[in-house]
């Protein structure tokens, strides 16, 4: 089962929770605010509901109740070119924009109880995109990677509720139970028959930890750490494998499960209020992306293709080890006060690639720069429009990865991303 452990692979990783398109299957997409400053220093500004995606602590900041609902639009653009094996002469070309574009929403709530304690509720996306490469192996007369190239398709939504504290002027602390619901759909061809057909969902329980730390009025920290579990994802889970000495006969196998392994997340960010329009603001992140070891089909049930005669039963395919790396991004930003009216916003972030020695042409993965703007439209003292935008740029990477049924297939792959928010806020 080679091949279709690395297609497996790839609608596992997909469900990941996490934060951008980011290293790895990570997307920054939770706030209009925090798009147009490249997050930096998202867990501490609170200057809306939705800084409760990133800090549960920061609620401590409110005194009074505040929503924050928005919406972001990610056109990713993912160029495959070059797809080449058996040392170059089979050429299949490349596609321009393998990638899709996704509307993710987001609504936050945050509610103090009194001078000490806070509560929030929130919804958002920590994921949302996906590649369809099969026109690289559509209508081929040739041999071709089929295990290796088709569609994948991945959405994920946090549900999230938290609880803060405030010790005293300075210090606030801050938990949150996140419950986890990912779905993805991932099909690979060969000549109509499906190699790998999976479409999947699951839930996951994690939870983030927090705290801010109250310098004055002008300065202050936070600090927070997300917790992310193995996830089961279950539905219909196939693959089809030749049968061991015989010629045009696969064995069909149906899995009940996949268990996937999700990162951590460590999270430090400043804020300082410089004069009285100008702030500066910044984020440094950890993501223990090293924990993405191994991806594990389970509780398969195996029968011979197109007769139904069951030859196996609680089937386990332990998957290869990704050896993805943990990652750091970096971000800094600044906001400026025109007027009482508007503000306006800028970021930079440098955000590590996870893959190390084993790449994928499905998972195109690279250091990438992010370049941010936004601004804010304040209506009144309650209400504000806020609107963010960044280019997302990616690196060009020359790939091998290995088909089972063509050997080494070289590629090169570059991902980048434009992405558009909008956000309403209301404090009460």
């Amino acid at each position: 089962m080679k091949y279709f452990n690395k297609t497996l692979i790839a609608v596992s990783v997909a469900l990941i929770s996490g934060q951008t398109l980011a290293a790895g299957f990570q997307l920054n997409s939770q706030s209009a605010t925090g798009i147009g400053r490249a997050f930096a220093g998202d867990a501490v500004i609170a200057d809306n509901a939705s800084v409760l995606s990133r800090n549960p602590a920061a609620m401590a900041l409110f005194d009074k109740a505040a929503i924050s609902v928005g919406v972001t639009t990610v056109d990713v653009q993912v160029d495959i070119k070059d797809v080449n094996f058996m040392g170059g002469q089979v050429d299949l070309g490349g596609i321009d924009d393998a990638g899709s574009v996704k509307w993710i929403p987001n609504i936050y709530y945050i509610q103090p109880l009194n001078d000490k304690w806070a509560v929030g509720f929130a919804a958002f996306s920590n994921f949302g995109t996906g590649t369809d490469s099969a026109s690289l192996v559509n209508s081929k007369t040739v041999a071709a990677p089929y295990d290796l190239i088709g569609n994948t398709e991945v959405t994920t939504i946090n549900f999230n509720t938290s609880v803060s504290y405030r010790i005293n002027d300075m210090l606030s602390l801050g938990v949150g139970l996140d419950l986890i619901y990912g779905e993805g759909n991932l099909d690979r061809y060969y000549n109509q028959m499906p190699l790998v057909d999976v479409d999947a969902d699951g839930w996951g329980i994690g939870g983030i930890v927090g705290a801010t730390l109250e310098l004055n009025e002008n300065n202050r920290f936070g600090l927070s750490y997300r917790y992310s579990p193995n996830v089961d994802v279950s539905g219909h889970i196939a693959t089809l494998t030749p049968l061991p000495g015989q010629t045009n006969s696969f064995a069909s196998t149906l899995f009940d499960e996949l268990e996937v392994p999700l990162a951590d997340i460590f999270q430090l960010a400043g804020f300082h209020q410089l004069t009285e329009n100008f702030a500066v603001h910044y984020t440094a992140q950890y993501t223990r992306w090293g924990n993405f070891d191994q991806i594990t089909a389970k509780d398969g049930v195996s029968s011979i293709y197109g007769t139904g005669t069951v030859i196996a039963n609680n089937v386990n395919a332990p998957l290869k080890q990704y050896q993805w790396k943990n990652s750091w991004l970096m971000s800094v930003g600044g906001t400026y006060d025109i007027n009482e009216q508007f503000t306006v916003r800028a970021g930079y972030m440098f955000d590590n690639g996870v893959v190390d020695e084993i790449s994928s042409i499905s998972i195109p993965d690279s250091d990438r720069q992010w370049f941010t703007a936004g601004l804010s439209y304040h209506i009144n003292q309650h209400q504000t429009i806020d609107f963010g935008m960044a280019f997302v740029k990616g690196e060009e990477v020359e790939l091998v990865e290995n088909s089972a049924v063509v050997g080494p297939v070289n590629a090169i792959t570059k991902s980048e991303a434009m992405y558009y928010s909008v956000q309403y806020s209301y404090q009460f």
